[in-house]
C-alpha cells in the first residue's frame, strides 16, 4: 500500500436540496450524498473502517472545504484536481481540521467534534462504504 499525505482543501461549491447534499468539484464533477443528514449534537462517531468525509460550508451554503479522513486509495493529485483535502491521523491522534472542527481517530473509526457558532457555516459528516452511506449535521454548542 503507497503512503498517502495530508493534501490542503479548496473551495468546492455546494448545494444543498431535498435530495441531499451535492458537492460540486473542481473539475467540474459533482457527488451527491444522498438523503437528509441525521442531525447530531457536537459529536460524530463513525462506523468503524468507513471513508469518512467532512464538510463545511460557508455561511452562504453555497461553498465549502471538503476533507477526506484517512483516505488510503485517493493520489494527492486527484485531490488537488478536485479541491478536496485530505488529513491522516494515527489511532488516538486528534486534529483541529477547520477552525472548530477536529477530527479523532479512534482505532478504525472517526469523531468528528464540531461547533458551528466557530464554523459560521454547516458541519455534515458523510460515512460511506460499498454496504451504504450514512450522513451527519453537526449542530448545537459545547
Amino acid at each position: 500500500m503507497s503512503l498517502r499525505s495530508d493534501v490542503p482543501p479548496d473551495t468546492v461549491g455546494v448545494s444543498l436540496r431535498e435530495e441531499g447534499v451535492v458537492v460540486e468539484y473542481l473539475d467540474g464533477r459533482e457527488t451527491l450524498y444522498r438523503g437528509v443528514p441525521e442531525v447530531a449534537d457536537r459529536t460524530v462517531r463513525t462506523p468503524p473502517g468507513k471513508d469518512v468525509h467532512v464538510l463545511v460550508t460557508a455561511p452562504d451554503e453555497t461553498q465549502g472545504v471538503m476533507l477526506y479522513v484517512n483516505d488510503r486509495k485517493t493520489h494527492d493529485d486527484v485531490l488537488e484536481s478536485t479541491g478536496v483535502g485530505r488529513v491522516m491521523l494515527a489511532s488516538g491522534e486528534r486534529e483541529e481540521v477547520f477552525p472548530g472542527v477536529t477530527v479523532e481517530a479512534d482505532g478504525y473509526a472517526h469523531v468528528v467534534e464540531a461547533d458551528p457558532e466557530i464554523t459560521r457555516g454547516r458541519v455534515f459528516v458523510f460515512a460511506e462504504d460499498e454496504f451504504g452511506e450514512e450522513s451527519y449535521e453537526i449542530v448545537g454548542k459545547a
